[in-house]
């Protein structure tokens, strides 16, 4: 195949019309296109906080969120059980799953505080989703509670 024949309008219709095109009008190959990719995405997250750096700024959000009937935030409340972060492998950002429980099952703002808690990724860049599992065992007693929330609620 000619290179000098080649015109920017062809269509290539074989994997060496394509290369020829490639090379003529100077257009990455496959490979340089994946390299580049590569590149990118690693570029990308090494400007993204690790797990760990998440789920911490993800407790910085839980401490502003307070249980309506107390004078104390959701986390030191104890009402937190657990955070898992992961990075999607298609967006790159975290997705992260908190499991919660309330004082009660019957707590009449348990839905707010569920979509206060669900609503952490609007306040937080790098942070895709946030799944709330809501159990109730192990059941939430005050032994839950850290010292600074005792100290609060009048306990200590």
């Amino acid at each position: 195949m000619d290179i000098n024949n080649i015109k920017i309008d062809d269509i290539p219709t074989s994997a060496e019309e394509l290369e020829a095109y490639n090379k003529k009008f100077n257009k990455p190959n496959q490979d340089e296109i994946n390299e580049k990719m590569k590149e990118e995405r690693e570029k990308f997250l090494a400007n993204q906080p690790s797990d760990k750096e998440m789920e911490e700024k993800i407790i910085e959000q839980l401490r502003e969120i307070y249980d309506p009937e107390l004078p104390v935030n959701i986390y030191d409340l104890g009402l937190i059980y657990n955070i898992e972060c992961h990075t999607d492998e298609v967006s790159l950002l975290k997705k992260c799953k908190i499991t919660m429980t309330l004082t009660s099952a019957t707590c009449s703002f348990s839905q707010v505080m569920v979509d206060l808690v669900k609503s952490i990724p609007s306040r937080l860049s790098g942070l895709e989703s946030v799944d709330v599992d809501v159990v109730f065992d192990p059941p939430w007693s005050q032994d839950k509670m850290s010292d600074e929330a005792k100290l609060a609620m009048g306990l200590l």
